[in-house]
């Protein structure tokens, strides 16, 4: 049981907390959506949240931030590999969710 639990405890420190399952099922929406639209996206988030749960999403190699020099600036974010197979499992949960809740 204790490795589960250690799995479990890894996941949720990567994914866990108020917004970041929503930042990524925003993007898996969209495919590829740039900052304002996702904030627009994510009801009562506030910018310095939505920054810092993007750069934590982009170091765990889950999130891919593109910016794009031009004037005004552009930057755009993408799921990676890596976090298309975490999609289904986020949408089991949702599923999970809408019957039992």
């Amino acid at each position: 049981m204790d490795s589960t639990i250690c799995g479990l405890r890894k996941a949720l420190k990567i994914i866990g907390g108020k917004w970041k399952i929503l930042i990524l099922c925003s993007i898996y929406e969209s495919g590829v959506i740039r900052y304002g639209e996702l904030k627009r996206k994510i009801d009562g988030i506030t910018n310095t949240m939505l920054a810092q749960s993007l750069h934590e999403l982009e170091e765990s190699e889950l999130v891919i931030r593109r910016q794009y020099n031009e004037m005004p600036l552009r930057v755009e974010y993408e799921l990676t590999e890596k976090c298309k197979t975490l999609i289904p499992i986020l949408l089991d949960l949702k599923d999970w969710s809408e019957k039992n809740i």
